[in-house]
C-alpha cells in the first residue's frame, strides 16, 4: 500500500534560496571583528560556507527520497505514473536535482580550501559571498524542474489508495454505459454520474463487503475503440489498470445505444482489449436492462452478443442488470467476488511454489562412529520387568486439595526440618537479639513486679507533693505602702488611656440624632449640644473669658493658644550623647543638612546604595529586526 498524501512540499526555487540562507543566518554566529586572529575569523566563515552546503545537501536528498522511483514501486504504479507524467521528463527532473546537489558540494569543498588562503576578514567574507552566491545561483536554475515536481506531488497526493495485491472488480467498458452508477450502489464512493460522455477523468475506488473481507471495486475511464497509438491520457489509466491488476473483469455493455455507441462497436471493443483480460475471471455485464434487454434485440445484434457469450466461455459468466432499479445489482457483485475467489484459489493450487519450499529442514551430521544407546537405570528397568510400580509420593497440592483447597489448609513447613531430633521441629524458634536468646532474660513474673514498681514511683510522687510548702512572705508596712502606690498608677494609667482612646472617636451624624432624640426624650430638646470642633470664634471667646477671669482675680495673663499648642524641644536624656539643649538642636540640624543629599539624588536613607538600571540589557541589545520598536 503507497502513500503518496505524505510527499513533503516542494518549494520554488526563489524560496529555496530564501529558506537555506535564512537558516544558515539563525544557525550560526553573526558577530566578527576585524581585530580577531586570522584563525578565528576563518573558522567563522568556513563555518557559513559549510552550514550552507549541508543545508542543500539535506534538503535536496529529503526531496529524492521522499518522491518514489518507478523503478522500484509496483508497477501498476509505475505505468501510471508514465502516463500521467511521462516518465523520461520524471527522471531528468529527479536526475536534474541530484546533479545540483553534487555541484553544491564541490563548490562547498572548492571554497571551503579558498578560506584557507585568506588573509585578512574582508577578503574571507568576500570568498564567503562569492560561494554562497555561487550555490544559490545553481538553486535558482531548478526553477522549471522545482515547479514541475511540484505539480507532480500535488496530482499524486489525489490519487486514490489503490492497493495492487488486495481483492479488486475493475469495472471497463465504453464511456457513459454506468460503470460510476454501479460503483456508487455497491459501495459509499460518491462518483459524478452525468449523461454525457467521459464524465469520469481518471480512477476512482470504492470498497464493498462481502464474506467478511473488504473488496476494492475501481472505476475506470471510459476507453474508445481505437488503436494504442491514438488513446489519449485518459483512456490509458483503464488500459494500465487492466494489464497490471489481478482482478475480476466486469466488462459493462448498453444494449439499449443511449450511451451513443452501437452494440457492435461494443463488441468490437471487447475483441481490440480481449488480450488484457487473458488469466483473469470476466463477467459481461448488460446494462440498462430496464431500457432494453437481450431478448428485444435485433436478430442481428443477438447473434453478436452470443457469439460473445460462447467467446468467454463457461468458466465466465453474462449477466443483465439495471442500476437505475437496482436489478440483479447484487446478484452481480456477489457472482463476481465468487469468480475471483475461485480463481486465486486456483491459482495457489496450480503454483508450482509449495510452503515446504520455504522450510529448512536441518539434519544432524554424526561426528564419529561410536554407537551411544539408551541409558536405562537398573531400578527402573527392574520394575519394568516385575511390573511393580512404585508407591505415589502425596505433594502438598495434592494433600491441599484433600484437605479443602487453598485458603482452608496450610501447609507445615517445620516437618520437612532435617533435624537430629525429630521432637525439635515443633519448638518455637527463639529470638536473638544482638546474639543472645531473648528468653533467657525474661523473668515469669515480670509484669507482676512492673506494677509494683509503678505503684511504689507513684506513692513516692505523692510523698513528694505534699512535703513542700508554700513559702511565707513577711508583709511590712513599707512593703504594703509602696504595692499600694504602684497600683495606684497603674489605675491612673489606664483611665488616662481610656479617656485618651474615647477623645478620638468620631461622632456620625447618627450619633448626632440619637443623642438628640435621647434628650427630647428626657425633656431636654432645647438644649444645645456643644460641639466637638473648636471654631476660631469659640477660641476668642475662651480668650475673653480667661482675661475677664485674670482681670478679677488679678492673676498673671496666660500663655495664648498659639504659643501653648507649639512643640517644646524635649530636653537631654541621659544616654543620647548630648553635653546639652544646644550641642542636640546644632546636630539635629546637620542632620536635615546631609538629608539634602539623599533626597536629590533620590535615595531613601544614608542606607540606600541600589545603582539602578536605566537601560536593561534585553531591551538595548541585538539587531533591530521587523516588528515594533517600543522598546527602544
Amino acid at each position: 500500500m503507497y502513500n503518496f498524501k505524505g510527499l513533503t512540499v516542494v518549494p520554488s526555487s526563489s524560496d529555496f534560496v530564501n529558506i537555506v540562507l535564512s537558516k544558515t543566518q539563525r544557525k550560526t554566529p553573526t558577530v566578527i571583528h576585524k581585530n580577531y586572529e586570522i584563525s578565528r575569523i576563518r573558522k567563522f566563515y568556513t563555518r557559513k560556507v559549510k552550514f550552507t552546503q549541508k543545508s542543500i545537501h539535506d534538503r535536496l536528498t529529503e526531496l529524492l527520497e521522499n518522491f518514489p522511483r518507478m523503478d522500484d514501486i509496483h508497477p501498476f504504479y509505475g505505468d501510471l505514473m508514465n502516463v500521467l507524467y511521462d516518465k523520461d521528463h520524471y527522471k531528468v527532473a529527479l536526475g536534474q536535482i541530484s546533479a545540483t546537489r553534487h555541484i553544491v558540494d564541490s563548490i562547498g569543498r572548492d571554497y571551503v580550501r579558498l578560506l584557507k588562503y585568506g588573509d585578512s576578514m574582508y577578503r574571507c567574507k568576500q570568498v564567503k559571498r562569492a560561494g554562497l552566491g555561487r550555490m544559490a545561483a545553481t538553486l535558482r536554475k531548478l526553477g522549471p524542474t522545482l515547479s514541475y515536481l511540484e505539480q507532480v506531488r500535488q496530482h499524486m497526493s489525489r490519487l486514490p489508495s489503490i492497493d495492487p495485491n488486495s481483492r479488486t472488480l475493475l469495472v471497463c467498458g465504453f464511456p457513459n454505459v454506468g460503470k460510476s452508477s454501479f460503483l456508487n450502489k455497491v459501495s459509499r464512493a460518491d462518483v459524478e454520474v452525468q449523461p454525457y460522455a467521459f464524465t469520469t477523468k481518471s480512477l476512482y475506488v470504492g470498497h464493498t463487503e462481502y464474506d467478511y473481507s473488504t473488496w476494492q471495486v475501481i472505476d475506470t475511464p471510459g476507453i474508445l475503440d481505437h488503436s494504442l497509438e491514438n488513446r489519449n491520457v485518459i483512456e490509458m489509466q483503464s488500459i494500465t489498470a487492466l494489464a497490471h491488476l489481478d482482478a475480476c473483469i466486469l466488462y459493462f455493455m448498453d444494449l439499449s445505444g443511449e450511451c451513443g455507441y452501437s452494440v457492435e462497436a461494443q463488441v468490437s471493443l471487447f475483441q481490440s482489449i480481449q488480450p488484457l483480460f487473458v488469466g483473469k475471471p470476466l463477467v459481461v455485464v448488460l446494462n440498462k436492462s430496464d431500457l432494453c434487454n437481450r431478448e428485444s434485440l435485433s436478430p442481428a445484434d443477438q447473434e453478436l452478443v452470443q457469439r460473445m457469450a460462447d467467446f468467454i466461455g463457461s468458466q465466465n459468466m453474462m449477466i443483465e442488470i439495471s442500476t437505475l432499479i437496482d436489478e440483479a445489482v447484487g446478484t452481480l457483485k456477489e457472482s463476481a467476488c465468487k469468480l475471483l475467489l475461485q480463481h486465486r484459489s486456483q491459482q495457489s493450487k496450480n503454483s508450482q511454489i509449495s510452503a515446504s519450499g520455504e522450510l529448512f529442514c536441518a539434519l544432524p551430521k554424526g561426528r564419529d562412529t561410536i554407537a551411544r544407546p539408551v541409558s536405562i537405570p537398573e531400578s527402573v528397568q527392574h520394575e519394568i520387568i516385575t511390573g511393580k510400580v512404585p508407591p505415589k509420593v502425596f505433594t502438598e497440592k495434592d494433600i491441599e486439595e484433600r484437605m479443602g483447597g487453598p485458603g482452608v489448609y496450610f501447609p507445615s513447613l517445620e516437618k520437612h526440618y532435617l533435624l537430629e531430633d525429630e521432637e525439635w521441629k515443633c519448638d518455637v524458634v527463639p529470638e536473638i537479639l544482638d546474639g543472645m536468646n531473648v528468653f533467657d532474660y525474661a523473668s515469669p513474673d515480670i509484669e507482676q513486679k512492673l506494677l509494683e514498681i509503678e505503684l511504689e514511683q507513684e506513692q513516692q510522687v505523692q510523698k513528694n507533693a505534699n512535703a513542700v510548702k508554700k513559702p511565707s512572705i513577711k508583709e511590712d508596712a513599707q512593703t504594703k505602702l509602696a504595692l499600694e502606690v504602684v497600683q495606684s498608677q497603674l489605675a491612673i494609667r489606664k483611665m488616662e488611656n481610656m479617656i485618651n482612646k474615647r477623645r478620638n472617636v468620631k461622632k456620625t451624624k447618627a450619633m448626632q440624632v440619637a443623642i438628640e432624640k435621647h434628650q427630647s426624650g428626657i425633656g431636654k430638646s432645647n438644649v444645645k449640644v456643644p460641639s466637638r470642633k473648636r471654631t476660631r470664634g469659640d477660641m476668642a471667646e475662651a480668650a475673653l473669658e480667661s482675661e475677664r477671669l485674670l482681670s478679677i482675680s488679678g492673676g498673671v495673663k496666660s500663655v495664648g493658644f498659639s504659643k501653648a499648642g507649639m512643640t517644646r524641644t524635649s530636653a537631654v536624656t541621659r544616654g543620647e550623647g548630648f553635653r546639652d539643649m544646644d550641642q542636640k538642636i546644632h546636630a539635629a540640624k546637620l542632620m536635615r543638612l546631609g538629608a539634602r543629599k539623599w533626597s536629590n539624588d533620590g535615595r531613601k536613607g544614608e542606607g540606600d546604595h541600589s545603582v539602578p538600571d536605566m537601560m536593561p540589557k534585553h531591551l538595548y541589545v541585538g539587531k533591530m529586526t521587523v516588528g515594533k520598536r517600543r522598546s527602544r
